[in-house]
């Protein structure tokens, strides 16, 4: 009995030691944003963060990579969307409460999303690494190359594919993600040469690219529709109804009324 009370112990002080570092992360990266006023701190942090990726026979690296492609990816996003919010200056309380909200809803990520493995949650995962990540390449690329900005959103799009794919019974995980990403990519192309976005009301110049609504939308129907054949063998109906109108009326909403109140980036 004394022996399980020692392992219940460290098990709770486990856990306490783990929130203690994720939720110092999260603060120890708004520090680095605001002191430095660049990425490229924060951006050395999550990476050796991630040093237990590495931590394995170099032939295991690409595995580990692309396993933990979709937390780097909301890792990256999060220290943009801190820096963008920086631009006007550390002593705006308005975006600094924005930040502090921030960093809140990246503690929420390390504590209680990342960790989960049921299916749902992965596609959550995948999802807010779809976001965020196509939002964070809009931002941050207004004077890049066309071919790095459209890499990049290849990249999200295949390692948000491969994340939940990965979460089924699926022979072909490698070649639907390569798909997705392509096809991602092709409207990431489209979105360089055209690209909208709209203000945020409190933030006002941190903008939410229209992309990113856009993907997301599509996203969240392709995924549908996929559960839908993997569970029945056929794509039914009732199961992409919903998902299709509400993808249809965003896109509509946003291409048709929207525009005119938009700026580019």
């Amino acid at each position: 009995m004394e022996f399980l009370k020692i392992v219940k112990h460290r098990s709770f002080l486990n856990e306490v030691i783990y929130v203690a570092l994720n939720i110092g992360l999260a603060i120890m990266l708004l520090v680095l944003v605001k002191v430095t006023n660049s990425i490229l701190p924060a951006f050395v942090l999550v990476l050796l963060s991630k040093w237990r990726v590495l931590a394995v026979r170099w032939r295991f690296w690409a595995a580990n990579i692309q396993a933990n492609l979709v937390s780097i990816i909301v890792d990256f996003g999060f220290i943009i969307f801190l820096y963008n919010s920086n631009l006007t200056g550390a002593d705006n309380l308005q975006n600094f409460i924005f930040q502090i909200i921030l960093v809140i809803l990246y503690a929420c990520w390390l504590l209680l999303l990342r960790p989960s493995s049921k299916r749902k949650y992965i596609a959550a995962q995948a999802a807010v690494a779809l976001f965020v990540g196509i939002t964070s390449i809009y931002i941050i690329s207004y004077n890049w190359p066309a071919f790095l900005v459209v890499s990049s959103v290849w990249v999200v799009g295949y390692a948000t594919a491969r994340h939940v794919l990965s979460s089924y019974d699926e022979d072909h995980v490698i070649l639907l993600s390569l798909a997705w990403g392509l096809f991602l990519a092709e409207i990431g192309w489209l979105v360089y040469h055209w690209t909208i976005a709209y203000r945020l009301p409190i933030v006002t110049n941190l903008l939410l690219p229209q992309a990113s609504i856009i993907i997301s939308c599509l996203g969240f129907l392709v995924y549908k529709t996929y559960d839908s054949y993997f569970h029945h063998s056929k794509v039914r109906l009732g199961d992409i109804i919903l998902p299709l109108l509400f993808t249809v009326s965003i896109i509509g909403v946003l291409v048709l009324a929207f525009n005119s109140i938009s700026s580019g980036i």
